[in-house]
């Protein structure tokens, strides 16, 4: 007697697993429309929320949301729920959503800083109001930076966005980026192009910027009123500090704490409260609210001579 042994093919292996994404996260992403306030009276939007606790609270991107105060959330299920906007923070484009339900099934987060390129995630969301779409695809870039803010008002890049091919519509934005484990690791947030999607991630600072959401409906950061460069140091500067960058000053704001230092267009920063400057995210990194208000010591190099000043951040405004 002959026995036919069944081997699964790789095919068979990740339609499995994108299934088991599909079916774990399908009660945990919902269906968002709002109503928001323009300059021409009152337009409809549309997007996606991932529930993150049972009690209601949903996580969504901010510009889904803004100029909204309130929405309905539909699942898969059938489940409709009214939603009220918590809070949002235009500068990392997240939102933080409450439900009048309170017997919702959170998604369980991961930590985007495990993702490594390659992997494969799968997205979850409601492009073009089709509920529950899910597509596949692999994370095809990390440590993205990613420009927000208004035009003319202030900028920040979300840092270590996750760059993927799983295809997102409009409708997307707002929905799970979910790894193999089903654990939701960003939240989508943009088209870039063809076969280029973004998804802001969820690690250790989106975490904050979500407590803070939910604890006082905005995030407090900090600004020196500086715009900044990175730039090369000069051989024997680097030779001393064993690096070779630093951070240049290119405008100073008017009035604000840099300003007020005495700082000028051209100085490099080297470090501020003894952080080593490379790059602009370092020193935004720095720019908490914890650092309002309080005095900071910044090296600076000027003409060649180092200098220490004290600088004041203050608080940026939405």
């Amino acid at each position: 007697m002959s026995t036919t042994a069944t081997t699964e093919s790789p095919l068979d292996a990740y339609s499995r697993i994108v299934v088991d994404v599909a079916e774990g996260l399908a009660a945990s992403v919902a269906n968002l429309q709002v109503t928001r306030r323009t300059r021409r009276g009152e337009a409809r939007g549309a997007g996606s929320a991932v529930v993150i606790a049972p009690d209601g609270y949903l996580l969504t991107s901010a510009h889904v949301v803004e100029g909204a105060r309130e929405g309905e959330a539909s699942f898969g299920d059938g489940r409709e729920t009214r939603v009220a906007v918590v809070g949002a923070d235009r500068l990392s484009d997240l939102a933080v959503l409450r439900a009048d339900a309170g017997d919702l099934e959170p998604a369980l987060l991961g930590d985007a800083e495990e993702l490594r390129v390659g992997q494969l995630v799968v997205a979850i969301g409601n492009p073009q109001g089709f509920s529950s779409s899910v597509t596949a695809g692999v994370v095809s870039g990390l440590g993205r930076s990613l420009p927000m803010g208004r035009r003319g008002g202030p900028q920040r890049l979300v840092e270590n966005v996750i760059q993927t091919d799983a295809a997102l519509n409009p409708g997307n934005s707002g929905g799970a980026l979910v790894d193999s484990a089903r654990r939701v690791v960003g939240i989508n947030t943009a088209l870039a192009g063809f076969g280029l999607g973004l998804a802001v991630p969820i690690n250790a600072a989106t975490r904050a910027i979500v407590a803070a959401l939910m604890r006082d409906g905005r995030v407090r950061r900090a600004q020196l009123g500086v715009a900044v460069a990175p730039r090369p140091l000069p051989p024997a500067v680097a030779a001393r500090l064993d690096r070779r960058r630093a951070i240049e000053v290119v405008q100073v704001v008017e009035g604000g704490g840099a300003a007020r230092a005495d700082l000028r267009a051209g100085d490099l920063l080297l470090a501020v409260d003894g952080v080593p400057l490379e790059d602009a995210t370092d020193l935004q990194r720095l720019m908490v609210g914890e650092r309002i208000g309080r005095p900071l010591e910044a090296l600076v190099l000027r003409d060649g001579d180092e200098r220490t000043v004290t600088l004041v951040p203050e608080e940026l405004a939405g």
